[in-house]
């Protein structure tokens, strides 16, 4: 007959809490050295935060001001390396990288470079942004693959077009990738992802200037693809 285990305990609750009290006794000054390191990187963090990064940030700020008037006018050098009174992105960049600016210029920076046909340039900078907003972090990589694709690397700019495309997807930006998508894999000759690529504008983008236009694009990929 087996023996019935019922009312026994699965677990020694007095003894694991005589281990567990054993242990904190033993180890108080190992946890308690862990726990005040904890807390000073807790508090050296919000220091650093306050009292190094905020005015960084208005510093940063300001010099921006006048590249991004620059950029806007289209005066690229200047953009990139300032006027002599006011940095350029290149200086902001170096200057300010850890503040939300410094970020902003990298994005800049990559976008004056593509201009200028720096395209090397152009993508490191690119990669170096990193983007909350819908809209820029959409352009920033379709941006990395203009470059690329400037660069003769036609894989990796369509890497780039369709990532931009997904990663946020929206009416404005998404059918501009796309459609870039697609007359990349024209360029390299694969017709049948083309044609998928278009078939998507169509079926997802209907209303856009894209849209509107793409059944043309989507009849000479079929014909050339022997479809």
């Amino acid at each position: 007959m087996a023996e019935n285990t019922t009312d026994q305990p699965l677990v020694d609750v007095e003894e694991v809490y005589s281990r567990t009290e054993k242990y904190l006794e033993e180890n108080r000054k190992s946890l308690a050295i862990i726990l005040g390191a904890i807390l000073l990187m807790i508090v050296g963090y919000f220091a650093w935060a306050k009292l190094y990064v905020e005015p960084k940030e208005k510093d940063a700020q300001r010099e921006m001001y006048m590249a991004e008037r620059y950029f806007e006018r289209d005066s690229i050098d200047k953009a990139i390396n300032g006027d002599g009174n006011f940095s350029g992105f290149k200086q902001i960049v170096e200057e300010y990288g850890v503040t939300k600016s410094g970020n902003l210029a990298h994005y800049y920076l990559g976008i004056s470079y593509l201009k200028k046909g720096e395209y090397q340039k152009a993508i490191e900078q690119l990669n170096e942004f990193d983007g909350d907003d819908m809209i820029v972090s959409s352009i920033a990589i379709g941006a990395i693959g203009d470059a690329n694709m400037e660069l003769g690397k036609v894989d990796d700019a369509i890497e780039h077009y369709l990532k931009a495309a997904k990663s946020n997807d929206n009416k404005f930006t998404s059918p501009i990738y796309l459609m870039k998508a697609g007359l990349a894999y024209e360029d390299k000759k694969d017709y049948n992802n083309a044609v998928k690529v278009y078939e998507q504008i169509k079926k997802d983008f209907p209303e856009t200037t894209e849209g509107r236009d793409v059944e043309k694009y989507l009849a000479r990929a079929r014909t050339l693809s022997g479809n």
